[in-house]
């Protein structure tokens, strides 16, 4: 077993379906079996985002530790920060298997799981007895029979308000019917505005928690134009750019490009940041940015802080790859000093003009 822990993404794993080879990285991260692969902590790297500070920009994006199992082993291999979930207020199965498949031509997934979940009620359990350090923010997504979605999104802030360190709302995911359908204008203009009141209900206690929303990459200028927009009247903490795609660009697989789900993975790379760098095109700075989607390396790490984003997560790159987290870190902090820069946070937006017109490229 620890020869299969030896790396994030061991080769041994892929012997087996994704789905349970996930369960297996789960247990032995739970049982302390995933060495860290130590980088020492870089002041060039902390950034301090929607009033938190971070200790580097590299976060484990939400997916991977859906009901907030192993939050802190994350945190200890080098992790910034970690989001857990997607969380829905009822226990559902999600969608039927096989629901997860592996393009390994493409370094890339296709997952149609729907927001698999064992509820708010589990999830909140394992947060709360966690000790109260690192940053764990908490996906928030609604159950797939729900007659109200939006009140789901309202509930888990209610649930989740004394343990997350922020909210994201969910509402790009391919994979639940209907749900990518609360990103347009006036379902959002109401969902943003009941979930804004009630985080506003949620602070009179003590905390009031960032709010986030997660945005599709398949999104047309009106459609960026209008999420801006809305985002900003609302008060909203910032957006995480971006989820899974519904396209299947110039994909190598083809026997497997067929398979209905959102894709992962490095084919997302590009129209991902392109969407980034137009949604930090219109922002103009006025809220951080999460960039997420085909990170492979440290220079695609780096690019995705260029073209806007302050923060960065990554899930399928790990898959492929069980070393990137060192490897990103590593490879951020020697190009802030390479440019002769003080802090990672100098090099956000960089080269957002380029990626916006879609000219962006990724540096050696």
């Amino acid at each position: 077993m620890n020869g299969l822990a030896a790396r994030f993404g061991p080769r041994a794993l892929h012997l087996l379906d994704p789905e349970r080879a996930h369960r297996v990285t789960i247990r032995l991260l739970s049982d302390g079996l995933v060495p860290a692969d130590p980088v020492p902590a870089d002041p060039a790297l902390s950034v301090r985002a929607f009033g938190l500070d971070f200790p580097n920009p590299l976060g484990m994006a939400a997916g991977f530790d859906k009901d907030a199992e192993v939050p802190d082993a994350l945190l200890k291999l080098g992790f910034g920060f970690v989001e857990v979930g997607t969380v829905t207020p009822l226990a559902q199965p999600g969608n039927p298997r096989p629901r997860a498949f592996r393009l390994r031509r493409d370094h890339a997934l296709i997952n149609r799981f729907g927001f698999n979940s064992e509820g708010h009620a589990a999830a909140h359990r394992r947060l709360a007895a966690r000790p109260a350090s690192g940053i764990v923010g908490v996906n928030l997504g609604a159950n797939k029979i729900s007659h109200d979605r939006i009140d789901d999104y309202v509930r888990g802030i209610g649930t989740f308000a004394d343990v997350a360190s922020y909210f994201t709302i969910n509402i790009s995911s391919p994979n639940t019917p209907g749900l990518r359908d609360l990103q347009g204008a006036e379902a959002l203009k109401e969902l943003l505005a009941r979930v804004a009141t009630a985080r506003e209900e949620a602070a009179s206690t003590g905390r009031r928690v960032p709010l986030l929303v997660k945005v599709a990459p398949d999104l047309d200028e009106l459609g960026i134009d209008t999420i801006a927009r809305t985002v900003l009247d609302h008060g909203i903490d910032g957006l995480i750019v971006s989820n899974t795609t519904i396209a299947r660009p110039n994909l190598r697989e083809a026997r497997l490009s067929g398979e209905a789900g959102g894709l992962s993975g490095k084919p997302l790379f590009h129209p991902s940041t392109v969407v980034l760098a137009r949604f930090a095109d219109r922002l103009e700075g006025k809220m951080p940015l999460v960039g997420v989607g085909g990170i492979t390396s440290g220079a695609t790490a780096f690019a995705k802080i260029a073209a806007g984003a302050s923060l960065i997560q990554v899930y399928t790159g790990l898959v492929y790859d069980g070393a990137l987290v060192g490897e990103i870190l590593r490879h951020l902090g020697a190009e802030v000093r390479r440019r002769g820069l003080s802090s990672i946070t100098e090099a956000v937006g960089c080269e957002r003009d380029a990626w916006a017109r879609g000219e962006g490229s990724v540096s050696a």
